[in-house]
Formats: structure tokens, C-alpha cells, sequence
């Protein structure tokens, strides 16, 4: 067998990109041109406020993902800590429209519906809420349970609904 030509393989020669970098940052001319290398400079990711003599950390804003009752994945929001439950609710209503998704929703009135932490929650999220106040970043809109009715009118509804009409009257064969 022959053995590949010399230049096919790589050497290593103890130089890597990071070895470079690190040339390059200490090789800078002394003398400050106005130029600023955006690689080197730090810069906060979050802006400090100042609260009691303290600095406080706050992200400007929030990611968060809400799920639709039967719909399928979460809607993910950028929101601000300030904004509260129920501009969530109206901007998560928004953006499930804008992007199509099913199934469709029969109401888009965000009047309807109750922000939950999750499927298996009952209590439901104060509509005056901020959202940097809340436990979570994860929540579950579903519908406000409908208003109970007489329980009459509602199994006349539920007959009349199904697919045996004729099953009002078994009440009165009893």
C-alpha cells in the first residue's frame, strides 16, 4: 500500500483560533482610535434599577409559554414584568389566531377565558396579576366554565344536542 502524499494531512502546530484571539486582543495599539472591537467589550445583559439603595436585576422582558386548551405546543410571548394576566390572555388569543392554529377558536374575546398554571389547576389567575409576580412562566388558557342554568333547561340543551332528539320526553315517560 502507499501511504497518502505529505500535504493530505493536517499537522497540528499549536496554534489555535482562541491562541489568535488572544493575539490579536493583546497586539491593540495603546493609543485608543475610536474604534471598539465589539468582541471584547462586556456589556450588561440586564439593566440595573435601583430600589432602596439596592440593585435589583430585572429582565426587560419575559418569555413565556401559553397552551390553548386542545391545541397542540405552547404559543411562546415576549411580555413585559409590568404587563398583567389579562394582556397575556389578549395577546396569546392574538398570536394563536395570527399563526393559524387548530383547531380554530370559536371565541377570540379574551373575556372567555381563564389563565391556569396548568390543565390540573382549577383556581384560576387574578386578571390584575403582573407577570413578575406570578410562580411560573409556563401557563394554560382554557374557557370560563359556562354559567350553571337550571338543570332542566340544561339536560333539555344536552337532549337537543345529541343525536336523539326524541330523548326529551323519556322524563315524562318516568
Amino acid at each position: 500500500m502507499t501511504s497518502p502524499p505529505q500535504g493530505h494531512r493536517r499537522k497540528f502546530s499549536g496554534k489555535t483560533p482562541l491562541n489568535s484571539c488572544r493575539k490579536l486582543h493583546n497586539s491593540m495599539p495603546e493609543k485608543h482610535s475610536g474604534i471598539v472591537d465589539r468582541r471584547f467589550v462586556s456589556t450588561p445583559l440586564m439593566p440595573n434599577i435601583q430600589t432602596n439603595d439596592d440593585y435589583v436585576l430585572r429582565p426587560p422582558k419575559l418569555l413565556l409559554k401559553v397552551t390553548i386548551e386542545n391545541s397542540l405546543g405552547a404559543i411562546q410571548v415576549l411580555m413585559l414584568p409590568e404587563d398583567t394576566v389579562e394582556d397575556l390572555i389578549k395577546t396569546a388569543l392574538v398570536f394563536y389566531e395570527k399563526e393559524k392554529r387548530r383547531p380554530i377558536l370559536k371565541n377570540n374575546d379574551p373575556k372567555f377565558y381563564d389563565l391556569h398554571y396548568s390543565k390540573f389547576t382549577f383556581q384560576s389567575l387574578k386578571r390584575d396579576e403582573k407577570l413578575a409576580e406570578l410562580e411560573s412562566r409556563n401557563f394554560f388558557l382554557c374557557l370560563k366554565p359556562a354559567p350553571l342554568v337550571s338543570s332542566c333547561t340544561q339536560k333539555e340543551n344536552m337532549a337537543m344536542d345529541s343525536a336523539f332528539p326524541w330523548m326529551i320526553l323519556v322524563p315524562f315517560l318516568l
